[in-house]
């Protein structure tokens, strides 16, 4: 199989802080869900990887055919090597653009298992969009082939940017960054 043309990853959208709280689809109250702002994001991501015309808000940007997200754990489950997160943010994240293009989030991966899928999206052979905790994007940019020049860490106060690993015709990736620039309060600027 080839390898995917393209791979963006990005952070979950915002998350509970101090006394501002998650709520999971329904409204009820979820430390381990996306804030009302979240969800907000959540929804624009929805058109900004899928428009309505063909004409995306950013370059660099394409509609995912593969999705994938970390799969929530319980406390007392453990995935092979990852250690996992109660999280739901990643899924919820993308659980807009999953709907509205119809592509199922594959979540077989855990906190923990970021080598496997960064395997798993240049495996994908199409283009691919990662949903994950910030603290492990470096972690997935660098099991990409070939990629480099990503910083590290990523920014807790950053959830407006989308990595972006293009392939290359000696099969390594290079990489970008492409900012959102979705809702009140996005910076214009990549993470330095």
């Amino acid at each position: 199989m080839a390898n995917a043309a393209k791979i963006m990853i990005i952070r979950h959208a915002e998350k509970p802080e101090g006394s501002v709280q998650g709520v999971d689809i329904s409204g009820n109250d979820g430390p381990e869900n996306l804030t009302v702002q979240g969800w907000q994001r959540a929804g624009a991501l929805a058109r900004f990887f899928a428009p309505l015309s063909s004409q995306f808000q950013r370059p660099g940007i394409a509609q995912p055919q593969f999705l994938f997200g970390s799969n929530p754990v319980s406390k007392t489950q453990k995935k092979d090597d990852g250690d996992g997160s109660k999280s739901q943010r990643p899924e919820e994240t993308i659980a807009p653009l999953s709907q509205l293009i119809n592509v199922a989030i594959d979540l077989t991966f855990v906190k923990g298992q970021e080598t496997q899928v960064a395997a798993a999206a240049v495996a994908s052979g199409g283009v691919a969009l990662i949903a994950w905790q910030h603290e492990d994007i470096p972690a997935i940019a660098a099991a990409i082939p070939g990629a480099s020049g990503f910083p590290s860490p990523w920014p807790g106060s950053r959830f407006d940017i989308v990595w972006v690993f293009d392939l290359q015709p000696d099969g390594t990736y290079s990489f970008s960054q492409v900012p959102q620039m979705l809702l009140a309060g996005d910076l214009p600027s990549v993470i330095a």
